[in-house]
C-alpha cells in the first residue's frame, strides 16, 4: 500500500469515527429542548463555511472559474445540502432503529453508481466484503441496548424510510460523481465552496428559527456539545473526506460507513449505556473483514491491464509459434 493510498484509509477511518460520535453528542446537545435538529444542521454549516474561509485567507488563494463553480454548487448539493436535510427529515418520520438500519445501504448504492458511471466492474470479492460489512453492523444495531429498549408502538413511515434512503444515495451519487472536481483544488477550497453554496441553499428556511433561539440559555454542555459537532465532526471531518475520497475507490469509501455504528457502539459501552458480548466482538471483526475485502478487490483499471498483459502474452506466443 503506498504513502497515499495509507493516507486516504487513515483519513476515512478519522471521519468517520467523528460522524459515529456526531449522533450521542448531538443528542445530548438537543436534549436541552432549546437546539432543534434543523437549527443544529444549520450551525454545521454555517460553522463549517466561517471556518473554511477563514482557514483560505491563511493559504494560496485558488481561482475558480465558473464551470467548476456550478459543479461546485452541485456537489455541495448531493453531498450536503439534500443528505443532511432529507436525513433530518426523515428522522423525524421514522424510527431511530429503521433510520440507523437505513444508512448501512450507502456503500452498496456506492457500488452500484460506481458500476454506472464510472464502469467500475462489480466483482464477487466487492459484493461479499459489502454484505460482511452491512451484516456486522446491522448486528450491532439489533444488538444495541437503544435499539432494543425502542417503544414497539412506535412505527416508522414509509415516507420516512424513502427520505433516510434518499439521504444515502444522494451522498454516494456526490462521492462516485465529484472525485475528479474535489481532486482538482485545494482541500480548503473545495470545502469553502461547498458549505458556501450549502449555506445560500439552506439559510432562507431556518433564519427565522435562528432568531429565536435563546443562545443566552445554554449551559456550557451544550455549547461543548455544538462546537464539537462543528469544528471536529464538520470541519475537520470534512477535510478527512475529501482527502479520502481522492486516494481510494468511491466503493471503499463507501465501505468506511460502516465505521460509525462502531464507534457509536465503544461509546455506548464506555459511558455505560450498552455493554460488550461476544456478538458484539464478531459484528466489528466482520465489519473489518468486509473492509478488507471491498479494498482488495480488482479496479476496472486493473483488470483492463491484467486483460493487455494476458493478450499480449497470447500474441507473443503465436508470433512465436
Amino acid at each position: 500500500m503506498n504513502k497515499q493510498a495509507a493516507a486516504g484509509h487513515l483519513c476515512m477511518f478519522g471521519a468517520n469515527s467523528a460522524f459515529g460520535l456526531l449522533s450521542p453528542v448531538a443528542k445530548i446537545v438537543m436534549m436541552g429542548g432549546i437546539i432543534t435538529p434543523f437549527i443544529m444542521t444549520e450551525l454545521r454549516i454555517t460553522g463549517a463555511m466561517i471556518l473554511f474561509w477563514l482557514a483560505s485567507f491563511v493559504v494560496k488563494h485558488e481561482h475558480v472559474p465558473h464551470q467548476d463553480l456550478y459543479k461546485f454548487f452541485f456537489a455541495s448539493l448531493f453531498a450536503i445540502t439534500l443528505n443532511q436535510g432529507t436525513f433530518i427529515f426523515g428522522v423525524g418520520l421514522t424510527t431511530p432503529g429503521d433510520a440507523s438500519i437505513l444508512t448501512t445501504s450507502m456503500p452498496m448504492w456506492a457500488m452500484v453508481l460506481a458500476a454506472i458511471i464510472l464502469k467500475d466492474p462489480i466483482t464477487g470479492r466487492k459484493v461479499l466484503g459489502i454484505a460482511a460489512g452491512a451484516g456486522g453492523a446491522l448486528m450491532l444495531i439489533l444488538s444495541s441496548e437503544s435499539f432494543k429498549g425502542a417503544d414497539p408502538r412506535v412505527q416508522g413511515s414509509i415516507l420516512g424510510d424513502v427520505l433516510v434512503t434518499g439521504a444515502q444515495l444522494s451522498f454516494a451519487f456526490y462521492v462516485v460523481r465529484f472525485k475528479d472536481l474535489v481532486s482538482r483544488y485545494s482541500l480548503i477550497t473545495v470545502m469553502k465552496w461547498m458549505f458556501t453554496f450549502a449555506f445560500i441553499t439552506t439559510m432562507p428556511f431556518v433564519a427565522g428559527d435562528l432568531a429565536r433561539v435563546p443562545w443566552a440559555e445554554l449551559e456550557f454542555s451544550a455549547i461543548g456539545g455544538i462546537a464539537y459537532v462543528v469544528v471536529v465532526a464538520t470541519f475537520l471531518a470534512y477535510i478527512f473526506l475529501v482527502v479520502g475520497q481522492r486516494h481510494l475507490k468511491p466503493t471503499v469509501v463507501g465501505m468506511y460507513n460502516y465505521v460509525q455504528p462502531i464507534v457509536a457502539c465503544l461509546t455506548a459501552v464506555y459511558l455505560g449505556l450498552d455493554h460488550f458480548t461476544l456478538l458484539k466482538g464478531a459484528a466489528v471483526l466482520l465489519i473489518f473483514a468486509g473492509v478488507y475485502m471491498v479494498t482488495h478487490s480488482r479496479s476496472r483499471e486493473e483488470i483492463e491491464a491484467y486483460h493487455a498483459r494476458q493478450a499480449a502474452v497470447a500474441a507473443a506466443k503465436k508470433g512465436g509459434a
